[in-house]
Protein backbone atom coordinates (compact mmCIF):
# COMPACT_ATOMS: atom_id res chain seq x y z
CA UNK A 1 0.00 0.00 0.00
CA UNK A 2 1.33 3.41 -0.97
CA UNK A 3 2.13 5.88 1.79
CA UNK A 4 0.11 9.12 1.45
CA UNK A 5 2.10 12.11 0.20
CA UNK A 6 1.55 14.12 3.37
CA UNK A 7 2.92 11.26 5.49
CA UNK A 8 5.95 10.98 3.21
CA UNK A 9 6.65 14.67 3.72
CA UNK A 10 6.16 14.42 7.49
CA UNK A 11 8.46 11.39 7.76
CA UNK A 12 11.13 13.11 5.67
CA UNK A 13 11.23 16.14 7.98
CA UNK A 14 12.92 14.52 11.02
CA UNK A 15 15.30 12.68 8.69
CA UNK A 16 16.32 16.01 7.11
CA UNK A 17 16.64 17.60 10.54
CA UNK A 18 18.93 14.83 11.78
CA UNK A 19 21.01 15.15 8.62
CA UNK A 20 21.15 18.93 9.22
CA UNK A 21 19.94 19.50 5.67
CA UNK A 22 18.73 23.08 6.03
CA UNK A 23 17.39 23.30 2.48
CA UNK A 24 15.28 20.14 2.83
CA UNK A 25 14.03 21.18 6.28
CA UNK A 26 12.95 24.58 4.97
CA UNK A 27 11.22 23.12 1.91
CA UNK A 28 9.42 20.45 3.92
CA UNK A 29 8.27 22.90 6.58
CA UNK A 30 6.95 25.40 4.06
CA UNK A 31 5.18 22.69 2.05
CA UNK A 32 3.58 21.15 5.13
CA UNK A 33 2.50 24.65 6.21
CA UNK A 34 0.92 25.22 2.78
CA UNK A 35 -1.04 21.98 3.20
CA UNK A 36 -2.12 22.98 6.71
CA UNK A 37 -3.17 26.43 5.46
CA UNK A 38 -5.26 24.85 2.70
CA UNK A 39 -7.16 22.90 5.35
CA UNK A 40 -8.12 26.04 7.24
CA UNK A 41 -11.60 27.39 6.77
CA UNK A 42 -12.78 30.94 7.10
CA UNK A 43 -14.72 31.07 10.37
CA UNK A 44 -18.34 32.06 10.07
CA UNK A 45 -18.99 35.62 11.09
CA UNK A 46 -20.90 35.61 14.36
CA UNK A 47 -22.16 38.29 16.61
CA UNK A 48 -20.60 38.62 20.02
CA UNK A 49 -22.48 36.54 22.55
CA UNK A 50 -23.15 37.27 26.15
CA UNK A 51 -20.72 35.43 28.40
CA UNK A 52 -23.35 32.91 29.48
CA UNK A 53 -24.00 32.03 25.81
CA UNK A 54 -20.34 31.60 24.88
CA UNK A 55 -19.09 28.12 23.94
CA UNK A 56 -17.39 26.28 26.78
CA UNK A 57 -14.78 23.57 26.95
CA UNK A 58 -11.61 22.68 25.14
CA UNK A 59 -11.99 23.17 21.41
CA UNK A 60 -15.58 24.41 21.66
CA UNK A 61 -14.83 27.52 19.64
CA UNK A 62 -12.56 25.91 17.06
CA UNK A 63 -13.62 25.74 13.42
CA UNK A 64 -13.65 22.35 11.76
CA UNK A 65 -10.88 21.95 9.19
CA UNK A 66 -11.31 20.99 5.54
CA UNK A 67 -10.46 17.44 4.58
CA UNK A 68 -8.10 17.38 1.61
CA UNK A 69 -8.00 14.52 -0.86
CA UNK A 70 -4.75 12.97 -2.05
CA UNK A 71 -5.20 14.88 -5.31
CA UNK A 72 -5.60 18.17 -3.44
CA UNK A 73 -2.36 17.56 -1.54
CA UNK A 74 -0.54 16.58 -4.73
CA UNK A 75 -1.75 19.81 -6.38
CA UNK A 76 -0.50 21.85 -3.42
CA UNK A 77 2.93 20.20 -3.62
CA UNK A 78 2.99 20.73 -7.41
CA UNK A 79 2.11 24.40 -6.85
CA UNK A 80 5.06 24.66 -4.44
CA UNK A 81 7.35 23.13 -7.08
CA UNK A 82 6.01 25.45 -9.79
CA UNK A 83 6.36 28.57 -7.64
CA UNK A 84 9.99 27.72 -6.89
CA UNK A 85 10.74 27.15 -10.56
CA UNK A 86 9.09 30.45 -11.52
CA UNK A 87 11.00 32.29 -8.81
CA UNK A 88 14.24 30.68 -10.02
CA UNK A 89 13.65 32.14 -13.48
CA UNK A 90 13.06 35.58 -11.95
CA UNK A 91 16.20 35.35 -9.83
CA UNK A 92 18.22 34.26 -12.84
CA UNK A 93 16.98 37.25 -14.83
CA UNK A 94 17.99 39.49 -11.94
CA UNK A 95 21.50 38.05 -11.99
CA UNK A 96 21.26 35.90 -8.85
CA UNK A 97 22.27 32.54 -10.28
CA UNK A 98 23.14 31.13 -6.84
CA UNK A 99 19.65 31.74 -5.45
CA UNK A 100 18.09 30.43 -8.68
CA UNK A 101 20.11 27.22 -8.35
CA UNK A 102 18.98 26.82 -4.74
CA UNK A 103 15.32 27.22 -5.73
CA UNK A 104 15.74 24.68 -8.53
CA UNK A 105 17.28 22.24 -6.04
CA UNK A 106 14.29 22.79 -3.73
CA UNK A 107 11.87 22.21 -6.61
CA UNK A 108 13.73 19.03 -7.62
CA UNK A 109 13.67 17.79 -4.01
CA UNK A 110 9.89 18.29 -3.77
CA UNK A 111 9.35 16.87 -7.24
CA UNK A 112 10.84 13.58 -6.10
CA UNK A 113 7.94 13.15 -3.68
CA UNK A 114 5.48 13.58 -6.55
CA UNK A 115 7.15 10.91 -8.67
CA UNK A 116 7.20 8.41 -5.77
CA UNK A 117 3.53 8.76 -4.84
Amino acid sequence: MAVPLREQLRKALPVAMKARDRVAVGVLRSTLAAIDNAEAVVPAETKALAIEQSPLGVGAAEAERRVLSAGDIARIVQDEVDSREEAAVDYERAGHADRAAQLRDEARFLGEFLTVS
